[in-house]
């Protein structure tokens, strides 16, 4: 037998897990597996089927299908880890965000759906919190940014959803650099928010790879499409994706050319 696989803990006020709406799991398994290295587990299915990616043993990110003919759009969700869902949840409807599902209770805890003021969709986690960060292996999820209008307007929503300026800086901290507020935790960046005009406001998951290009090149055989052409930015080498069934993500090697 081998190692048991890792589960990813809850850190509180930070993201923590990612999880995709995909329209056929064996779709999504057939694109992201040889993408992204994944092998996958099954996961709670309460709310439909659902499998946990896993990469060198440890648990990186989810996919689920929502059962009956509602068909949403195939998208990436954000959770933010809390010590109380109900307070997260509170605290979104007070400050003007919309809530969508829950609190709901599942096996590794409870979970809120949610957006912004602005409309970026994210989820909140209430689980047994840990201090354990993503792994920066390729395949796990490295990065993630929330494209706003107003990225200032934004960080004074979630700062005051999960108490931003409360927690000790030295598990989790707010700055700005490089046009963005940058959220680092246990003393790396995990995520930033930033202006962005033409899209709608979002969430957007960037997942760790080796080689940024050989990886687009890698999702354009597997029926993906690239978005753009892929960049250098202060955080490594970054190109935007659109998967088999049109959900967008994007992947970062860990050094600019």
């Amino acid at each position: 037998m081998g190692e048991p696989t890792a589960r990813v803990r809850c850190v509180a006020a930070a993201p923590c897990w990612v999880s995709l709406m995909a329209r056929d799991l064996d779709t999504a398994r057939a694109f992201y597996g040889p993408l992204l290295g994944w092998t996958f587990e099954p996961g709670p299915d309460r709310f439909g089927p659902y499998l946990r990616a896993v990469v060198e043993g440890v648990e990186v990110a989810g996919i689920g299908v929502v059962a009956g003919d509602w068909q949403p759009p195939v998208a990436w969700t954000t959770y933010f880890g809390t010590e109380s869902a109900d307070r997260a949840a509170e605290g979104v409807r007070e400050r003007g965000g919309t809530l969508a599902v829950g609190p709901l209770a599942f096996d590794a805890g409870r979970i809120v759906l949610a957006a912004d003021p602005g409309g970026a969709a994210f989820g909140i986690w209430e689980g047994d919190l840990g201090e354990d960060s993503w792994t920066a292996t390729p395949g796990a999820p490295v990065w993630i940014e929330l494209r706003t209008a107003d990225p200032f307007a934004a960080a004074l929503f979630y700062g005051e959803v999960f108490d931003w300026d409360r927690r000790e800086p030295k598990h989790f901290e707010v700055r700005y650099e490089h046009e963005r507020v940058v959220l680092r935790s246990e003393g790396r960046s995990v995520a930033a928010l930033r202006g962005s005009i033409g899209t709608p406001p979002h969430w957007e998951v960037f997942f760790s790879v080796e080689d940024t290009d050989a990886a687009v090149r890698r999702a354009v055989e597997l029926g993906g499409a690239a978005v753009g052409q892929p960049s250098d930015t202060p955080y490594g080498r970054v190109a935007r994706l659109r998967d088999s069934e049109g959900g967008f993500f994007s992947v970062i090697s860990s050094q600019p050319r």
